[in-house]
């Protein structure tokens, strides 16, 4: 008796998916072990109404590591930061330069990195350099 895989590789391993092996969430093949958060490495489940995963990206995590790492994701829609329409996060909207926290009310960008007012005119604009300058004052 020969067992035969399927045309499917798993999504994590990039190995073929023998049937007995196969398991599909949100229409990606993994093999049941390969099926585990990035962050911690546990045992993901599928179950009806008892799945204990949740995915951002086609990235997969355990829930409370989701909530962990992107629970600041939830509420970004209500106060949220934008620099040419990504969003970030509170935390991390901060000056390339000095790592000083920025506001939603006034920053800088040039060539997509973001400083503060200050480090800004400090880098660039006394040398005259600021052609690709977004400042935003909201």
């Amino acid at each position: 008796m020969s067992f035969t895989g399927t045309l499917d590789k798993c999504k994590a391993c990039d190995k073929t998916v023998y049937f007995v092996d196969l398991l599909t969430a949100d229409g990606v093949t993994y093999h049941k072990a390969c099926f585990r958060c990035t962050h911690c490495k546990g045992t993901l489940s599928i179950q009806l109404q008892m799945s204990n995963y949740s995915s951002m990206d086609g990235v997969l995590y355990c829930k409370p590591h989701f909530e962990q790492l992107f629970k600041e994701s939830a509420r970004i829609s209500i106060k949220h930061v934008t620099m040419e329409g990504e969003p970030y996060h509170k935390s991390c909207f901060k000056c390339a330069h000095g790592g000083c926290p920025l506001t939603h009310s006034s920053y800088a960008a040039l060539d997509g990195v973001l400083y503060c007012k200050h480090h800004f005119a400090q880098l660039f604009m006394e040398k005259g350099n600021y052609t690709h300058l977004m400042i935003y004052n909201m």
